[in-house]
């Protein structure tokens, strides 16, 4: 899947540098992965929600998210916002 953009992981990880290899691991893995749809990117990633439109990834033991706007049929996922647990919880979607 072609992930846009890592420079957004990089702005995240800056301010709050632990979360750099957890976002690393996950861009990797994203990037190396055919999904036809949301079952089989769950069936990689366990921690992913479908939530209102977004695929939302629970990074790091859950102390981060990452919310994604995915086109399956272009297996393209396009970062929409990189939060901590806390800043999730305060989104409106």
């Amino acid at each position: 899947m072609h992930v846009i953009s890592r420079p957004v992981l990089r702005a995240f990880w800056q301010k709050w540098p632990d979360a750099e290899a957890p976002l690393v691991r996950w861009h990797t893995l994203l990037m190396h992965t055919t999904a036809q749809d949301f079952a089989a990117l769950k069936a990689v990633f366990g921690a992913a929600d479908w939530v209102k439109g977004y695929v939302v990834f629970d990074i790091g033991g859950n102390k981060y998210r990452v919310v994604c706007d995915v086109v399956f049929r272009s297996q393209t996922a396009y970062i929409k916002h990189v939060f901590t647990h806390k800043e999730y919880d305060q989104w409106q979607p």
